[in-house]
């Protein structure tokens, strides 16, 4: 790293005229290209005007000046989430939802509501993941039969489900029952042929009646606001919604209209893979024309998000060679490789008008399977026109190659990667696949050193509250899951070769994620010109003990130059 040289412009004219807000006598990480650490720094008109020695910015001090003295505390750019939704402040609208770490947990509380709504109505359970249960298993028909023997039941993750019986016979499903919408997807079943309960990319199919009391628009904002007040709070300054649709950029527009948006946000527009892929097409380019597709320091569409597999989470990440039969995710089939649910031709025009629209592409991208068909539609799409200056994504992009790194780098393309997985999945994944057969899962120092650009984020689901969130949203962990590459509930570190260096670590959440979302001119990094997006820490994340990482404290979040957070004292 480099320290002492001073980033702005000090002299006669505007770039004496006095600071609005100093900060000094601490430690300022830039992230700029040499990783320079600086003592102080000077913000005018929501920007950076100067960063640099504490003599230096001191100069710019006058009699309106707010000046705070950092005490040798850590200042960092404002961190950035690559992949939020939103939707996640919803999740206890209605009722307060338990953490369920068991399948007894989650039967409990299906028993639970069942008793609460009554005979009839639909117990939902969302994004709890197998992976995290104990059990390490869905829970059965049987069980959940068991459980609410009069309530139709789902336990949903994603695409995939669980089902009791009663479910399934309201949905009309049975031994009978085909995809016919042209989607993947299909049903596991026992020994007689009966459907287990288990369903692949088959939740559209289940007919929910959803009892939960609905939302007004002022509840959402609400809500949100309230999210975002929590983003704030462990220094989140911007995200990416990588899944917004026109109800959600409503909202945003609102909010930011309001002045209540205190972080930025990039969007990327939700575009379904169903249905004649001429329309699908002309739904991409009516995004291309959407009034957000303008520059916006707060809110724009940056591009659109499809989902070409299922979750490695669920057993339907979409795998180059076979998942292998499991008890933990029920797959029956030796030869089973997950789902693809886009086929070659079908996606490579849909990335084609993307990139001729000026939108960055990504999809939902978790197996190994699933990365290289993504990356094959981008290299034949680049054989026509350029495609490096949209920035083509792959999202989750968890299971991954050497020479998926190589055609990554080579192409220009970027990854949206949620360390939260490692931490929290590590334990099963090896149980299932082995270790050996994870040497390229989330191959961050491999993606970093070859030069690619690799941008941190959570896929935050459910619930407010940075750890108790599904996913857990805390960057901190994050960053210590990057460096330590150790997880929950697993005695050591998965393939520590890919772990990154702590300004490595900290270049995720910031400059690379700016990058990612077309933000990198405007904020990712501390120097002059930019906004004064930033964070103060209690903790020096650059020599703490490995074992402090995750548990850093922001102290304060500014954005452009005003305090949206500080913690009380």
């Amino acid at each position: 790293m480099v320290v002492g040289a001073v980033i702005g412009f000090v002299g006669t004219g505007a770039g004496a005229q006095e600071a609005e807000v100093i900060v000094h006598r601490g430690k300022v990480v830039t992230v700029d290209a040499g990783f320079s650490v600086r003592e102080a720094m000077a913000v005018r008109g929501g920007k950076i005007v100067l960063v640099g020695s504490n003599e230096e910015v001191l100069k710019l001090k006058g009699a309106g000046t707010q000046v705070i003295d950092l005490a040798g505390r850590m200042v960092l750019p404002g961190l950035i989430d690559s992949h939020v939704h939103s939707t996640a402040a919803m999740t206890e609208f209605d009722h307060p939802i338990p953490d369920m770490e068991s399948v007894a947990d989650v039967l409990k509380y299906v028993a639970a509501r069942a008793a609460a709504l009554g005979e009839g109505k639909w117990v939902e359970v969302r994004q709890v993941f197998i992976t995290r249960l104990k059990e390490q298993r869905y829970p059965t028909r049987a069980e959940l039969d068991q459980a609410a023997p009069k309530n139709p039941v789902i336990f949903a993750t994603g695409p995939d489900a669980s089902v009791n019986s009663l479910a399934l016979k309201v949905s009309g499903i049975d031994r009978n029952f085909q995809v016919t919408d042209g989607g993947a997807g299909y049903l596991e079943k026992d020994e007689q042929g009966e459907p287990n309960g288990i369903l692949r990319n088959c939740t559209r199919f289940v007919k929910v009646v959803s009892p939960l009391k609905a939302a007004k628009e002022e509840d959402y904002q609400r809500r949100w606001v309230e999210l975002y007040k929590d983003y704030n709070a462990v220094g989140i300054t911007a995200v990416g919604d990588r899944s917004g649709n026109a109800g959600s950029i409503a909202r945003y527009e609102e909010l930011l209209k309001r002045g209540e948006l205190s972080v930025r946000v990039s969007i990327s527009h939700h575009v379904d893979n169903l249905g004649p892929v001429a329309d699908i097409q002309k739904r991409i380019r009516a995004v291309a024309e959407h009034p957000l597709r303008k520059e916006n320091p707060m809110l724009r569409i940056v591009g659109i998000k499809m989902f070409l597999d299922g979750g490695m989470l669920t057993g339907s990440a979409f795998m180059r060679e076979p998942w292998g039969v499991s008890e933990i995710y029920g797959i029956k089939d030796p030869a089973y490789k997950g789902l693809r649910f886009i086929s070659a031709e079908r996606l490579l025009p849909m990335v084609q008008t993307a990139v001729e629209s000026g939108l960055q592409f990504t999809a939902h991208s978790v197996g190994d399977g699933a990365v290289h068909a993504l990356l094959e539609a981008y290299e034949e799409v680049g054989k026509g026109r350029p495609i490096r200056q949209t920035r083509p994504c792959i999202t989750h992009c968890n299971f991954m190659s050497k020479e998926a790194v190589e055609k990554m780098v080579e192409l220009g393309v970027v990854a949206d990667i949620q360390p939260a997985w490692l931490y929290l999945d590590t334990r099963t994944l090896v149980k299932q696949f082995g270790d050996a057969r994870l040497r390229y899962f989330q191959p961050l120092r491999s993606i970093f050193m070859a030069n690619g650009i690799a941008g941190g984020g959570s896929d935050h689901m459910q619930k407010i509250g940075s750890l108790r969130a599904i996913n857990p949203y805390n960057p901190f962990l994050g960053m210590a899951t990057a460096v330590t590459r150790q997880a929950k509930w697993h005695d050591k570190p998965l393939h520590l070769e890919e772990a990154l260096s702590r300004p490595q670590a900290i270049r995720f959440y910031t400059a690379n994620n700016a990058y990612l979302l077309f933000r990198e001119h405007e904020v990712g990094t501390l120097e002059a010109g930019k906004f004064a997006d930033f964070i103060v820490v209690d903790t020096d994340l650059l020599a703490c003990p490995d074992n402090k990482i995750a548990g850093t404290q922001v102290l304060e979040t500014w954005l452009g130059g005003k305090r949206v957070f500080k913690r009380a004292e």
